[in-house]
């Protein structure tokens, strides 16, 4: 992912983060369960976390550019993890929590990813 690219992706989930966290804190838990509020803390959690990753990595992409290839991996993590997880307070249909896992997994490999760059130091 370029470094614009990754910028903007950190602006709009940490932005959405807030206000979603906002919303859970504020209005959301007069209407579900607390389990369920648990869950959307989890999905708000993650997102903020990932954000702030992503505005990470398009710091370090200038000169770093394999670096932001970590972005990719990232933010569709999040996007399944959190936005499954979203779906399932929403919607209260559990088939939404069994989705959470394939974002899970997506953020392990931009995890990875990062520590692999980290690992092979200066690019060519």
């Amino acid at each position: 992912m370029r470094e614009r690219t990754l910028l903007i992706a950190a602006a709009l989930l940490g932005a959405t983060g807030v206000a979603l966290g906002a919303f859970g804190a504020h209005a959301l838990a007069e209407h579900v369960r607390p389990e369920r509020l648990a869950t959307f803390e989890t999905a708000v959690r993650y997102q903020l976390v990932h954000a702030v990753a992503l505005l990470a990595l398009a710091g370090g992409s200038r000169d770093r550019p394999r670096l932001a290839r970590a972005g990719a991996p990232l933010l569709a993590g999040v996007l399944v993890f959190s936005g499954s997880l979203y779906a399932l307070v929403a919607s209260d249909v559990g088939a939404f929590g069994a989705i959470a896992p394939v974002g899970g997994v997506l953020l392990v490999v931009g995890w990875c990813l990062i520590a692999w760059q980290a690992v092979r130091g200066t690019e060519t």
